[in-house]
């Protein structure tokens, strides 16, 4: 029997691709760190994978009543993904976290309690990576990346990238939707007012594969973006009170 709306007060969205491997290790850590804890469920995006990874995941279904899998017939990027992922979901809070296994599901309690014990105007609890196991080269990427991000947006936020993170569907919901969006949460929580938790976590090697997502896999459309978020964050004016009259 599958879990009733009702039933659900966290939804974890795993965006993949082609991470047939890494499926059952993840689940497995996932329900280790959930399960007795949170009424919660599994939602896998399985975006357009070409290998095993749609039978894995079926399988596993049948294992557990609180899986499910969404499938996009074609590839549409980690951003349509996450957000594929979020409109399905049944539980007021969402968190999620990448699906190579670099993410490690045991942070998954604290960014959930950064949320329900941070008050109405705490939206989103972000993941900030210590000891990252990337190449060098990735991680100068990652660092040159977000000290741009951080001088043009403000964000205060020093790791946008990490896949871990938590926030209130409904707020997720009001962002503006681009190609991108995952990366720049921080900033568009701020412009809608809400604050942000930060919650150091540790990275480790991927189970398993090459990654099939990465920060601005094309330089050009990540400084549009970035620009994009800037002009958003100058036009927000304050959101009026409004009282109906009886």
């Amino acid at each position: 029997m599958s879990l009733s709306d009702t039933d659900v007060a966290v939804s974890i969205v795993v965006p993949v691709r082609n991470e047939a491997e890494n499926i059952v290790p993840l689940i497995t850590e996932i329900a280790a760190a959930l399960d007795g804890r949170f009424a919660y469920e599994i939602i896998y995006v399985n975006d357009g994978s070409t290998d095993a990874t749609a039978d894995r995941l079926g399988a596993a279904m049948k294992e557990r009543a609180n899986l499910r899998q969404l499938r996009h017939e074609k590839s549409s990027g980690q951003s349509a993904a996450v957000r594929s992922g979020v409109r399905a979901a049944r539980g007021a809070i969402v968190a999620t976290l990448d699906g190579d296994g670099q993410n490690n599901p045991a942070f998954l309690p604290d960014l959930i309690a950064a949320i329900e014990n941070g008050g109405e105007r705490t939206g989103l609890a972000a993941g900030q990576r210590v000891g990252r196991k990337d190449t060098g080269f990735k991680k100068l990427q990652s660092r040159v990346a977000n000290a741009v991000r951080n001088a043009i947006l403000k964000d205060g936020t020093r790791d946008t990238g990490c896949g871990l993170k938590a926030f209130r569907r409904e707020v997720f919901l009001m962002m503006p939707y681009f190609d991108g969006l995952h990366r720049f949460l921080p900033a568009l929580m701020r412009r809608e007012g809400y604050e942000i938790a930060y919650v150091d976590v540790i990275d480790r090697p991927r189970h398993s594969g090459v990654s099939n997502y990465g920060f601005f896999d094309r330089l050009w459309i990540g400084i549009m973006d970035l620009f994009g978020v800037w002009w958003l964050i100058r036009r927000k004016r304050p959101t009026p009170v409004a009282i109906e009259v009886k």
